[in-house]
């Protein structure tokens, strides 16, 4: 058997192991409503709303009713909505919904078609198909959740779909933990949205109201207190987009059963033994580092390379590979690991060489919203290490692939927030960012006319990344081929140029300590074509510094700030030779200086050279929502200024 036969045997091995648990309970079953489970009628919507109705279906009642168990929760969840033409017929007369198999047991307890008042049941005869919908395969990702279907037989315009299910959860990790949250708001129009919880009087439970003043009717009967908010036909919220994790788009009211941060890290230190041994042949690897590096900064870069070159990642999150990660031989063995698994090792490994390193939890997305969140373990999708040597602290992510730098010119993940699995002390850190002090892209064309007729022009590109640029450039060079970068490349400048043909393969250097990677292309424009349409007396000079990337919202209403993205740093450069005349740029500058972004256009001339240089660097990470006017100017006045062309073709010395 050929070795790649069997890793393809050991990983099938593997996956096996992980959805056996995953598979627990994947039926969904059929049953009346517990007897905790309050019935209540179902509202009439505001007629006001109507013209907002999304997708032919008008929503009634979302609601939630939770309570306590020793080992998790019992939730039920209730969901109307009334079909309002054919539209919705389409999307309403089916229901689904996902849930996970290895923590929640699902009852259905009723499935109703109300038409005329009548209430008609259909979950007697409703089958269930369960199918599993792995949406990041492609990616290495499999998270082992389910999506249960049914078709519910003769629905027509009119009638009301009524059904409530009840989902025991038993969580793998911090049991006793509680976190909801729910949106008093939606993007289209509600009748109710009704949130109750049962919970033990001895545990008071923490709320948070996000943009929202509804407050929670409290009972207390026992032992238990019942907390309850609803919401009576919102007001809809439209939804913007480009907003910071940290703004969310509805109002909210997040509910936690406990405040400190240290609780989520307590339920997760057992499962982060930082003492375990590692596997001989991997121990060696870590020695020799430690012979060859005496600094302890030198030794942290190594051995991230070490993790992050040599295992691979996929992520088998289903059941306790949900929260748990794999032990380190488990993952040097099998050559591959998630997030957990990866930081797990590379905390481990740092730790053997004397570097003091721990796991942490993050959120690639959302990781800056969790500065202001209540504690939950379902705050985050990811984990990285953070590693501290004196008094300087480096985040590192052992995901990455081919990260460059060296520990003075490493860059940080740009994810927000990090929370340190440490014993005794553990508190929400921010991850700072890097500031940038020079183009971290750096485009420079050198355009060389022909100096006789009949000859070609030619163009060389030099591209130089540095910092994180230069990270995701060199992944890039190894997970595509060059001869599809080359291509989309040259497509780029016959875009620009029609007749653009290359004249050499695309050159790559790659400075990995200095996190430099450039990349040179060489073109011509044969002569025919630099005379087709007068090209050469309307040349165009083009910045590409990502202006595109500068999002464009829509301001009618807005309320929330527009989110910039990581830190942008660009320059373009176009450098004209062997001209007959001598140029010029514009004689008004038409610099852009805002709180949020700077764009420069610099240019300077001789007799026969003529170059211009554009800078585009965001200086905040968001617009406020007051300032987006000011601020779409700013970009049309900056796009404007992002494209001259010149009749190039001009041969008398006077400037054009």
């Amino acid at each position: 058997m050929s070795s790649s036969a069997i890793t393809r045997l050991f990983l099938l091995i593997a996956f096996a192991m992980f959805c056996a648990p995953a598979m627990a309970d994947a039926e969904i079953h059929k049953g009346a409503a517990g007897g905790w489970i309050e019935r209540i009628e179902l509202p009439r919507a505001d007629p006001r709303f109507d013209s907002q109705i999304k997708s032919g279906i008008s929503n009634l009642v979302s609601e939630y009713q939770i309570r306590h168990r020793p080992d998790g929760i019992e939730a039920f969840d209730h969901y109307a909505y009334r079909i309002v033409d054919r539209t919705g017929l389409e999307q309403g007369a089916a229901v689904n919904f996902e849930f996970d198999p290895a923590t929640s047991q699902v009852t259905m307890n009723w499935l109703n078609i109300i038409r005329d008042g009548v209430v008609i049941e259909r979950l007697p005869g409703a089958s269930f198909d369960v199918f599993r919908r792995e949406k990041d395969a492609e990616k290495g990702l499999f998270d082992g959740w389910l999506t249960a279907y049914v078709n519910v037989d003769d629905v027509r315009v009119g009638d009301i779909i009524d059904y409530g299910k009840t989902t025991i959860r038993t969580p793998i990790v911090g049991a006793d933990l509680f976190f909801h949250s729910v949106a008093v708001a939606w993007g289209e129009p509600i009748a109710l949205i009704r949130e109750k919880v049962i919970w033990p009087a001895s545990q008071p439970l923490n709320i948070r109201q996000v943009r929202t003043d509804i407050q929670p009717d409290i009972k207390t009967e026992g032992a238990f207190k019942t907390y309850t908010w609803q919401s009576i036909n919102p007001l809809p919220v439209k939804p913007e987009e480009n907003l910071p994790a940290d703004f969310l788009t509805y109002p909210t009211v997040q509910v936690s059963s406990t405040d400190r941060w240290q609780d989520v890290v307590d339920a997760m230190l057992p499962y982060y033994r930082l003492d375990q041994e590692l596997p001989a042949a991997f121990a060696a690897k870590l020695d020799d580092i430690a012979a060859r590096y005496a600094r302890p900064e030198d030794r942290m870069i190594e051995a991230m390379r070490l993790v992050q070159d040599s295992i691979r990642y996929v992520s088998l999150s289903m059941g306790r590979g949900s929260y748990i990660p794999r032990s380190p031989g488990t993952v040097i063995a099998s050559g591959f690991g998630d997030c957990k698994d990866k930081a797990l090792l590379l905390a481990s490994s740092l730790r053997r060489l004397g570097v003091q390193a721990d796991p942490a939890l993050t959120d690639l997305d959302d990781g800056l919203a969790l500065g202001d969140m209540l504690p939950t373990i379902r705050a985050f999708d990811h984990v990285i290490v953070k590693a501290s040597i004196r008094s300087q602290t480096y985040w590192i992510d052992a995901t990455n692939y081919l990260q460059g730098g060296r520990a003075e010119n490493l860059v940080p993940p740009d994810y927000g927030f990090a929370l340190p699995i440490v014993a005794g002390s553990a508190r929400m850190e921010r991850i700072e960012r890097k500031e940038l002090f020079q183009p971290t892209t750096f485009v420079s064309e050198a355009l060389d006319f022909p100096q006789s007729k009949g000859e070609a022009l030619k163009l060389t590109v030099t591209t130089t990344y540095r910092d994180a640029d230069a990270d995701s450039m060199r992944y890039r060079l190894v997970s595509q081929s060059a001869n599809k970068l080359a291509d989309d490349y040259l497509q780029y400048y016959n875009r620009q140029y029609p007749g653009m043909a290359s004249l050499a393969p695309l050159a790559t250097r790659d400075d990995r300590d200095g996190n430099i990677v450039t990349t040179v292309e060489a073109y011509q424009l044969p002569p025919e074509a630099l005379d087709e349409d007068d090209l050469a007396k309307d040349f165009p000079l083009k910045a590409d510094v990502g202006i595109g990337n500068l999002p464009q919202p829509d301001m009618v209403g807005r309320t929330g700030p527009v989110w910039l993205g990581s830190p942008m740093f660009k320059r373009h450069q176009c450098i004209v030779r062997n001209l007959k005349a001598k140029f010029a740029g514009p004689e008004k500058s038409d610099d852009v200086i805002t709180p949020y972004v700077a764009f420069k256009a610099r240019w300077s001339s001789t007799p026969t050279e003529f170059q211009v240089d554009w800078f585009l660097k965001t200086i905040g990470d968001r617009v406020p929502a007051k300032d987006i006017g000011s601020y779409l100017k700013s970009r049309r006045k900056m796009v404007d200024n992002s494209f001259w062309s010149y009749n190039f073709a001009y041969a008398e010395t006077e400037a054009n």
